[in-house]
């Protein structure tokens, strides 16, 4: 990882005083990289699995999952990220659009050298991190299910570059067709699992430890899976009183008070339905 790190930095930074602060802001804030590491290991199950191609793939999905980072914060308005203020909250909005278009560029150059499938790929992966985030700021569409919704999200938005990086690493490790398919589509199944274990952290996680205050999501008023199981059991005519009386919380309080959000997390922490929602993640990757 160490050279894709050096390659990264390199590819954020212009050589201009007036670019770089943006480009590099969020890249230096750290993060999982996990996306960059799964290319790599990936491509251990290649013949050459240091080809300077695969290093190149790992650096292309990095960038992409930056740049799409800075547009979602501006969408979001999102105040932090990774522990440091947002792109948006210390450049604006304009500045972190561009800079977000800029590490897209750079990406696009980067794949353009390893040839034009490689390009036609990544457009596709492209086109489907764009549609999640259309489908997931347009909303469920009416006789739609809402979870069945929210699941093709997670598979646009997270899944979609998750398998791509499975996929390059086999690929461009010389690694068989047959096999950068099966890692892409298991990938993809990962990519959904992580964003639903993510929203058990974000009702369990303790704020001093992760950086991030519990139920950011709900204040927001996401209906992620947790809620969006009890929403469906509603429905079903399945509820518990507790959990009827979390959506009751959810749909008429002011979440902004730190009580009343304080209040929901505590029952939702303590509600079947996180160790459902729990489930749901380890059955994606059974």
């Amino acid at each position: 990882m160490g050279v894709v790190e050096r390659m990264l930095a390199a590819q954020v930074s212009f050589d201009d005083l007036q670019v770089d602060p943006a480009t590099s802001h969020l890249a230096q804030a750290g993060g999982k990289r996990l996306r960059p590491l799964l290319v790599l290991l990936a491509a251990q199950l290649g013949p050459r699995p240091q080809d300077p191609a695969v290093y190149d793939a790992a650096v292309v999905v990095e960038l992409t999952h930056l740049a799409s980072l800075y547009h979602d914060d501006v969408m979001d308005e999102a105040p932090m990220r990774r522990g440091v203020p947002s792109a948006q909250a210390k450049f604006g909005n304009s500045v972190a659009i561009l800079a977000g278009d800029v590490l897209f560029s750079r990406a696009s150059i980067l794949m353009a050298g390893l040839g034009p499938r490689a390009v036609r790929l990544h457009a596709r992966t492209f086109e489907r991190l764009c549609q999640g985030q259309l489908h997931e700021t347009i909303g469920v569409r009416q006789g739609q299910s809402p979870k069945g919704h929210y699941i093709r999200v997670l598979q646009d938005k997270t899944g979609s570059l998750i398998a791509a990086s499975a996929m390059y690493g086999v690929l461009y490790s010389g690694g068989s067709e047959e096999l950068a398919n099966v890692l892409a589509a298991y990938g993809e199944r990962v990519g959904v699992a992580f964003q639903i274990a993510d929203d058990v952290i974000d009702i369990r996680s303790d704020g001093a430890t992760t950086g991030k205050t519990p139920g950011t999501d709900l204040r927001e008023g996401v209906d992620t899976m947790p809620v969006l199981l009890l929403r469906e059991q509603r429905e079903a005519g399945s509820i518990d009183a507790a959990g009827e009386e979390i959506l009751h919380e959810l749909d008429h309080a002011d979440l902004n008070s730190d009580a009343a959000l304080g209040e929901v997390v505590d029952r939702l922490r303590r509600h079947p339905v996180l160790e459902q929602t729990e489930r749901m993640a380890l059955a994606w990757v059974a």
